[in-house]
């Protein structure tokens, strides 16, 4: 096959790209640049996409013996993924930049070009597997065997089309040192480089300082669950459901507990605050389902809503085959649940489907 890998300057892709062309595949690297103004260097361990990533990954290309080439997706990346984490907040929402960014450039991108090229594939350095055991045979998207550092959550919105035509050499791995020490056997360099973390254009890691200069002050007030005024903030963006620390309030609550963020409201300019039950939920409700198999009423899965969060036992009560919308309850009450959230559905290690929150049912 004709494979096109997705070469960040890491050691996951520069072993995924390896492995797909020693696996006999015709294999070119390609680099996505996702900013205008890109640093030279990594700050720590966090960003991918500097200067330095694109240099270690035609590196990385010349030793595997790969043509490589740097694509400049900055525009699509503002288009798609900043400006959506943007609005998503600013409208209350609990958005995660890297479903999106894995949903709309990493796949919905590559692979559109990827078949304007002629190519059969594209190959990353994700971790997650594919395997041809879904309903008639169709590949379907499992668990990393490394449980630590799966990502099948985020990749669950690729849908199955995206998924067919994907390559995920990594996802037989049980540890990421096993991935270091094959890349130091393929002399690789960056065997050693330190994986990337946080929101990559976020490179401080400051997110509530970035979201204020992007989006400026809009005061407004934090209230109880009764409406009395408690303090007052700067704008509802700076704030997540679940949020304890950072609320802005002087006065304890009269019995002493903790308080944390339970709703907000952009349209008043009000964050609400409550105690720890109020953030319990037993039913969820999505809606935008992208589903790998046909789901039923009745059908007994588990739920997930956070990147690295444990999955919990649901039942789904509404498929999306009417409404559109999906709704489970859950056999493990969860906290922190905010509209804007990716919930995934698994059987087992098997991505069943993946939905946007629309809110706590």
């Amino acid at each position: 096959m004709k494979v096109l890998a997705a070469m960040s300057g890491g050691v996951d892709s520069a072993v995924a790209a390896a492995r797909a062309a020693e696996a006999g595949h015709e294999v070119v690297g390609v680099h996505m640049a996702l900013s205008k103004s890109r640093d030279q260097t990594r700050t720590g361990s966090r960003g991918c996409c500097t200067v330095e990533d694109a240099s270690d990954a035609r590196v990385a290309a010349e030793r595997i013996g790969i043509p490589y080439y740097v694509w400049d997706l900055s525009d699509d990346f503002h288009d798609l993924v900043v400006a959506d984490f943007l609005s998503e907040y600013a409208a209350g929402r609990t958005p995660n930049p890297c479903v999106r960014c894995n949903e709309r450039i990493k796949f919905a991108t590559l692979l559109e070009r990827a078949t304007l090229l002629g190519f059969d594939a594209v190959c990353t350095g994700h971790y997650a597997s594919i395997r041809a055991d879904g309903p008639g045979g169709a590949p379907s998207l499992h668990r990393s065997r490394n449980q630590a550092k799966d990502q099948s959550y985020v990749l669950a919105v690729m849908g199955p089309d995206a998924v067919g035509r994907s390559l995920f050499p990594l996802g037989e791995f049980e540890t990421k040192e096993e991935v270091r020490a094959e890349a130091r056997a393929r002399g690789l360099g960056v065997s050693t480089k330190p994986d990337s973390y946080d929101i990559c254009f976020v490179a401080d890691g400051d997110t509530r300082g970035f979201l204020e200069r992007e989006l400026g002050e809009a005061p407004g007030e934090v209230v109880d669950a009764d409406g009395t005024v408690l303090g007052t903030h700067r704008g509802t963006h700076g704030f997540t459901i679940g949020q304890r620390r950072g609320l802005g309030i002087q006065q304890p609550a009269a019995d002493g507990a903790p308080r944390y963020v339970v709703d907000i409201d952009p349209a008043s300019r009000q964050v609400v605050i409550g105690a720890a039950e109020l953030l319990t939920t037993r039913e969820l409700l999505a809606k935008d389902v992208i589903s790998f198999e046909e789901l039923t009423p009745g059908r007994e899965v588990h739920a997930q809503i956070r990147a690295h969060g444990e999955s919990v036992p649901a039942t789904v009560l509404e498929a999306p085959d009417g409404s559109g919308l999906l709704r489970v309850a859950l056999g493990t009450p969860l906290r922190g649940v905010a509209p804007g959230q990716t919930l995934v559905l698994y059987d087992g290690d098997r991505v069943l489907a993946a939905a946007t929150l629309e809110r706590r049912a």
